[in-house]
């Protein structure tokens, strides 16, 4: 239905109609819809959502509107949608909230959710412990395929998931994994020992939660079991939570790479002053990085004032050096998220950059050249094709550099336990200006000190 309409019967409060819409319309689409209402009007619509739908929304909400629906909810109303969440969506819920909120959320869940609740808020917060769920089916290898599926939909009901089980010991441990599907193709009377799968892949409470995310990007899980120390089963996490660990991660590196700290609220929703603090002291690194190039410049200004083509072209020199470490820095820096590159293979690097980069900027260099002389007719000023000699060559050379340097120092930073992201850009770019610069004012000296024009 068209959202116009929707919001049009909210603002009239027209429950009648409002109530069998919104109960045939999926949770994401019910909060997306929420999420451009009235604050105080939120309430009011969500109340009108059957109990289930109520809760599979509320997951759906950013913080902000969980909050104003906490607030708004008497004591009861919340014990019934905490009833209805997952543990793991509460905890979640639980991170995002202040102390007040969370005091209250607490006091409205019941002892075995608390004391759940508390344990999982102990864990280390990037930690796959912070992520699990303790709702999974757990089945015993002596039971028959039957009984599994009599266990199955006994238990399964309050389940995040039933479509992978879990085969443990009465003291927990893990022994193996079985599917639905498996379950489904075998007779009634087989005996779970005899075709589960005992080659289990599991992760332990405080593996970091992005090593989670390629673990399940590696062997395509939709569930994988979490054990504590002594291999027992404590939990398991879904692919639903990976994938926002992925995004997570995805737009966390996004922002590192353009030289801004991460936020974990939408864009919209960040204040003025919080994105000041976020973006300013970058700048200001910056700043003082930018001086270098300053007194660069400086040093060899008696250089440079030979001829005004050559100051002219340092802004091109510098770009095309920046925007080529660029190209080298975020392919290494996606190969070293995705498990791809190892600091073992940076001779392996430097050996294809170094390659592609005698390739780029050779065709770059040409071009250069061409463009020199057909835009910018250096050939009608004086000594033009020895000053575009002295470009082009610092082209070719800066291209090399950029791509050599911004392919190895994501290994580094790797190596150092820096985030590559964070060195990546904006650092690489700044440290490329200035070795271009040098590199620049150099082969101007090369090129015309010999010819007496210095």
């Amino acid at each position: 239905m068209d959202e116009e309409i929707l919001f049009s019967l909210i603002k009239q409060k027209n429950i009648k109609e409002l109530r069998p819409i919104l109960a045939a319309m999926n949770p994401a689409d019910i909060a997306h819809l929420l999420a451009d209402i009235d604050l105080e009007d939120l309430p009011v619509v969500f109340r009108l959502l059957p109990k289930d739908l109520a809760a599979e929304t509320f997951v759906e909400m950013d913080s902000d509107m969980q909050e104003a629906l906490i607030t708004s909810f008497s004591d009861k109303e919340l014990r019934i949608i905490l009833d209805e969440l997952f543990i793991d969506d509460t905890v979640d819920i639980i991170e995002e909230m202040p102390a007040n909120v969370v005091k209250r959320i607490l006091n409205q869940s019941d002892p075995a959710s608390r004391k759940t609740i508390n344990e999982i808020l102990q864990y280390p917060e990037d930690s796959a412990g912070s992520l699990m769920t303790i709702e999974y089916v757990t089945l015993k290898k002596h039971m028959t395929v039957k009984e599994a599926f009599d266990t199955i939909r006994r238990t399964g009901v309050d389940k995040e998931t039933i479509y992978t089980c879990y085969v443990t010991d009465d003291k927990r441990y893990l022994q193996g994994i079985i599917t639905v599907k498996t379950l489904l193709l075998n007779d009634y009377n087989t005996p779970i020992s005899e075709i589960m799968e005992t080659n289990i892949i599991h992760i332990d409470t405080h593996t970091d939660k992005e090593e989670v995310a390629k673990l399940f990007s590696k062997y395509d899980f939709l569930a994988m079991p979490v054990v504590d120390k002594e291999g027992r089963l404590v939990g398991i996490i879904t692919i639903d939570d990976v994938l926002d660990v992925i995004q997570e991660e995805a737009t966390e590196d996004i922002t590192k790479l353009a030289g801004v700290t991460p936020d974990d609220k939408p864009y919209l929703k960040t204040g003025v002053f919080k994105i000041w603090l976020n973006r300013a002291p970058w700048l200001l690194v910056l700043m003082i990085g930018a001086t270098f190039t300053g007194l660069i410049i400086t040093k060899y200004e008696s250089t440079l004032a030979v001829s005004i083509a050559l100051t002219a072209c340092i802004p091109m020199i510098m770009g095309t050096g920046g925007n080529a470490s660029s190209q080298a820095s975020v392919t290494v820096i996606r190969g070293l998220a995705l498990g791809e590159i190892e600091f073992k293979d940076i001779f392996k690097i430097l050996w294809k950059e170094l390659r592609i980069s005698l390739l780029i900027g050779l065709s770059i260099a040409i071009a250069c050249f061409a463009k020199l002389m057909a835009i910018d007719q250096l050939f009608r000023v004086e000594n033009g094709y020895i000053i575009a000699a002295v470009v082009c060559s610092t082209m070719f050379l800066s291209i090399v550099m950029a791509k050599i340097v911004g392919g190895i120092l994501p290994l580094f930073a790797k190596v150092l336990k820096l985030d590559p992201a964070v060195v990546a850009n904006p650092f690489i770019t700044t440290i490329v200006d200035v070795m271009s610069l040098i590199i620049y004012c150099n082969v101007a000296l090369m090129f015309l000190k010999p010819l007496g024009i210095l």
